[in-house]
C-alpha cells in the first residue's frame, strides 16, 4: 500500500470539515465564507479568493483554514496576547479563565509576567499572589494541559519576563529540567539599555515598581530609578532590589538557551519604537512564534504567499519570479485577511474590540528557500538575499497600496490618526506614492506584513520549505500527530527536490540545494536582516544549529541579531531535554557539487 502523502494527512487531521472529499472543496468553503463579508460583488470576490487559494498559492493561517465556513461561528485567529496580569487573586484568576477560554477555541496566547511581584518579597497589598512569576507559569501550564489534552490543534503559549525583573534568573532556568513547562515557549524581553550594559560591562539593576512593594521591602532597598514599566503610560519609580554584572546575566541566559533551546530573546525596545501605533499603544509581548508584537488583547491574522508557486520556468535558464503575479496575489490576500476580521468569532470581547480597532493583518511568505533553488540561487549568496529582499519589498508595497484602496472603499481603521501614523518610522520609510495615498485616503489596516513559521500549512503544500527557513534536508523524517492523537514518523522529500526529479529525470541536484546544516548562522541572520526592512511587524526564524557548535559561536549569533536590527532571535541546538521532531534522512539523491558548493557565504 502506498503511504498517504503528508499533505493529505495534514488536511485530514487539521483542516478538513465534515463532508469534504478534496482540498479543493476546502478552498471553495473558505472562498465562499470570506466573500460573505463583501457588501456587493460577492460572486466576483468568491472567485478571486478561490483563485489565490487553489494550487496552494496563498496559504491562510491554520485557524482560517480550519474554521472559515464552519456551521457554528469560529475563532479564525491563530494567536492572541492576553490582558495585563495583576497580582491580586481575583483579577489573576480571571486572567487564567480568559486564557483558558482562548486556548479552548484553539488560539495560542502570549503573556507578559513582568507585572507580577517577585517571589519572596512582601507586596503592597495582602491579597496579592506572592510566589512570583515562575510559580504562575506552572499554574498556566497545568491549565493548558487540561484544556488541550485531547486536541489535535493545540494553542501554544508564550511566557515572557523583562530582563530587569528581580525573578529573571529563576525565569531563565525555568525549563532546564526535563518535563518542565512543556506547554510554554519562554522569551526574555531584552532592552537596548541592557545590551549596551553588556557591551560596556556595566552593572545591571533588578527592580520593581515601588507601588507594588510593601513599605518594609522599600525601606530595606534604598536605591530608586525611574523606568518605563508595562501597564503604565508614565515612567514608574522603581525599587532596585539588587545589582549584578550585565554580562553575568547575559551569559546565564545564553547558556540556558545553548543547553535547552530556551529562552529566546525579544528585543522589546525595537518592537515598540518600530510599531506603527506606538503613539497610542504599548507593545507587550509577541505571539507564541514571535512574528507579531502585540498590545494587550491583540490578535494574529496571518497568511503566507507560497513563493515556490510563484516561479516561472523553474530550473531553467529562463527562471524568474512572477512579480506581477505576486502583486496581484498580495492585493487580493489583503482583502481576504481584512474580511477575516469581520467574519471571525472571538473568544473574548476585548479581543474583538482590539482586532477591529486596528484591523492588523500579517501577510507573509513561505517557500522562500524552495523558490530560490528553483531560480538557481544559493540561499547563502548575496544574489539570493537581493532577490528575497526585492520580493518582500514588492509584497509590502503592494499590500500597503491595497490597504489604502480598501480604506477609500470601506474606511480607515478606527484608531487611525493621519499625522501620527505618517510620523511612524516604518511609514516614513515607505515610498512617497504610498505615503501620499495614506494622507489622502487613510489606510484600512494598521499593520500589514509579518513572516510566520508556516509549518503546518507548508506541509499541507507538499513539504514546501517553511517561512524563510532554508530547506531542512533533501529528505526528512518528521513526527506528525495523526487523527488518533498518536505521533508517528513520516519520511518527507523536499518539495523542490521532488520538482527537480520530475523535470530532470534523475539528474544530479545542482549545488543550490543547500540544506540548513550547510548554511552558517550568519548567512541565516543575513537573510532575515535582508527582509526585515519590508516587514512592519516581525519575522519568525529559528536557526537550526549542529550539536557540536561551541558556546562562543552560539553566543555571537544573538549579539549579531541585535546589531543587525532584528526584533528577536531563536536558535535550536539538539539537546537532551527537547529532543527532535525533525531528523535529516539519508538520501540517494546525488548532488553535482561538493558540500557547500561554490556559492558565496
Amino acid at each position: 500500500m502506498e503511504p498517504i502523502p503528508v499533505s493529505q494527512i495534514i488536511w485530514q487531521t487539521r483542516y478538513r470539515q465534515s463532508g469534504e472529499q478534496t482540498i479543493e472543496q476546502s478552498w471553495r468553503r473558505l472562498a465562499h465564507a470570506l466573500a460573505t463579508v463583501e457588501a456587493d460583488k460577492k460572486s466576483l470576490w468568491q472567485q478571486r479568493f478561490f483563485q489565490i487559494l487553489n494550487g496552494y498559492r496563498f496559504l491562510p493561517g491554520g485557524r482560517i483554514l480550519a474554521g472559515a465556513g464552519s456551521v457554528t461561528p469560529s475563532n479564525l485567529f491563530n494567536c492572541f496576547v492576553m490582558g495585563e496580569l495583576d497580582g491580586d487573586l481575583d483579577p489573576l484568576f480571571n486572567a487564567l479563565k480568559e486564557s483558558a477560554l482562548t486556548l479552548q477555541q484553539e488560539g495560542g496566547i502570549g503573556l507578559d509576567f513582568s507585572t507580577l511581584p517577585p517571589a519572596g518579597l512582601r507586596p503592597r497589598r495582602s491579597t496579592q499572589f506572592t510566589a512570583g512569576p515562575v510559580a504562575l507559569l506552572q499554574l498556566w501550564d497545568s491549565m493548558s494541559q487540561a484544556i488541550s489534552a485531547n486536541a489535535l490543534r493545540r494553542g501554544a503559549m508564550m511566557g515572557a519576563l523583562r530582563c530587569d525583573h528581580p525573578d529573571i534568573r529563576t525565569f531563565i532556568e525555568a525549563k532546564c529540567q526535563p518535563g518542565a513547562l512543556p506547554h510554554f515557549n519562554l522569551s526574555v524581553l531584552i532592552s537596548d539599555a541592557f545590551m549596551q550594559a553588556v557591551e560596556q560591562d556595566q552593572s545591571w539593576p533588578l527592580l520593581f515598581p515601588l507601588q507594588g512593594l510593601s513599605e518594609t521591602v522599600a525601606e530595606s532597598h534604598q536605591e530608586r530609578l525611574e523606568c518605563n514599566w508595562p501597564g503604565s503610560e508614565r515612567p514608574q519609580r522603581c525599587v532596585v532590589i539588587e545589582r549584578l554584572p550585565a554580562r553575568q546575566l547575559w551569559q546565564q541566559l545564553l547558556h540556558a538557551s545553548y543547553e535547552n533551546a530556551e529562552p529566546g530573546v525579544l528585543f522589546i525596545d525595537r518592537m515598540q519604537q518600530e510599531d506603527n501605533l506606538a503613539w497610542c499603544q504599548q507593545i507587550v509581548v509577541c505571539n507564541p512564534c514571535g512574528e507579531i508584537p502585540l498590545p494587550h488583547y491583540g490578535a494574529c491574522n496571518l497568511g503566507s504567499i507560497n513563493l515556490s508557486r510563484c516561479v516561472l520556468h523553474p530550473f531553467s535558464s529562463e527562471a524568474a519570479f512572477d512579480f506581477e503575479g505576486i502583486q496581484r496575489l498580495s492585493t487580493t490576500a489583503v482583502r481576504l485577511l481584512d474580511n477575516v476580521i469581520d467574519l471571525s468569532a472571538y473568544p473574548l470581547p476585548q479581543q474583538r474590540q482590539q482586532a477591529r480597532a486596528s484591523r492588523r493583518i500579517g501577510l507573509g511568505i513561505t517557500g522562500l528557500a524552495n523558490a530560490l533553488i528553483m531560480l538557481g540561487l544559493d540561499y547563502r549568496s548575496e544574489a539570493a538575499r537581493a532577490m528575497a529582499s526585492r520580493v518582500m519589498q514588492t509584497i509590502c508595497h503592494s499590500a500597503y497600496l491595497a490597504s489604502t484602496e480598501l480604506a477609500a472603499e470601506r474606511g480607515a481603521f478606527p484608531l487611525f490618526e493621519r499625522d501620527a501614523y505618517l510620523a511612524s518610522p516604518f511609514i516614513r520609510r515607505l515610498p512617497a506614492e504610498i505615503r501620499d495615498a495614506i494622507a489622502r485616503q487613510g489606510i484600512r489596516n494598521s499593520h500589514l506584513t509579518a513572516i510566520a513559521p508556516a509549518g503546518s500549512i507548508s506541509l499541507l503544500a507538499g513539504n514546501t520549505s517553511s517561512g524563510i527557513e532554508p530547506i531542512f534536508a533533501l529528505t526528512q523524517r518528521r513526527l506528525i500527530r495523526g487523527a488518533d492523537g498518536r505521533q508517528a514518523w513520516h519520511e518527507l522529500p523536499d518539495y523542490a527536490a521532488q520538482q527537480w526529479q520530475k523535470q530532470q529525470g534523475g539528474q544530479p541536484l545542482p549545488c543550490q540545494f543547500a540544506t540548513a546544516d550547510e548554511i552558517t548562522p550568519n548567512a541565516q541572520l543575513a537573510m532575515q536582516a535582508a527582509l526585515q526592512p519590508y516587514v512592519d511587524q516581525a519575522i519568525s526564524k529559528t536557526i537550526n544549529l549542529p550539536e557540536r557548535l561551541n558556546f562562543d559561536d552560539f553566543a555571537s549569533i544573538y549579539e549579531e541579531a541585535w546589531r543587525s536590527g532584528l526584533k528577536g532571535c531563536t536558535c535550536y541546538r539538539p539537546n537532551r531535554l527537547r529532543g527532535q521532531i525533525l531528523k535529516p534522512q539519508h538520501t540517494t539523491l546525488p548532488r553535482c557539487c561538493n558540500e557547500g558548493g561554490t556559492a558565496a557565504s
